[in-house]
């Protein structure tokens, strides 16, 4: 089992980032201690990679929501989930191609400086 803060550290996120994710019912499976503490057992936590892996990717909330739910709703939902992931897959391979595009253009940039030539910029 692990603690907030353990799974916080291990996920690279702050123990606020988690409390708030519970709080906006990303974590239903997340149980407590006989304190109140929430307490992740080995699965919630590679939940919990997952809903950071979709979040630091770009997915909004209400969608993590709606894939955990249907987590919690079981196999009957599988189909359902693999679509939403193939979907949120497309959306992170066309985010990638514009920010290389964009590195293309920091490149470009950070060439220009480094040569001090100024025609590099009418490649911009």
């Amino acid at each position: 089992m692990y603690s907030i803060n353990e799974v916080a550290a291990i996920c690279e996120v702050t123990a606020h980032t988690l409390r708030f994710y519970d709080k906006e019912g990303l974590m239903p499976f997340v149980g407590r201690n006989e304190a109140g503490n929430r307490i992740f057992s080995e699965g919630d936590l590679l939940l919990v990679k997952v809903i950071c892996c979709l979040k630091n990717t770009g997915m909004p909330i209400k969608e993590i929501k709606t894939y955990i739910e249907l987590v919690m709703e079981g196999d009957s939902t599988r189909e359902t989930r693999r679509g939403m992931m193939v979907a949120h897959r497309k959306e992170v391979l066309r985010q990638m191609e514009e920010l290389k595009k964009s590195l293309n253009i920091i490149d470009l940039k950070v060439a220009m400086y480094e040569t001090h030539n100024m025609d590099l910029l009418r490649e911009i």
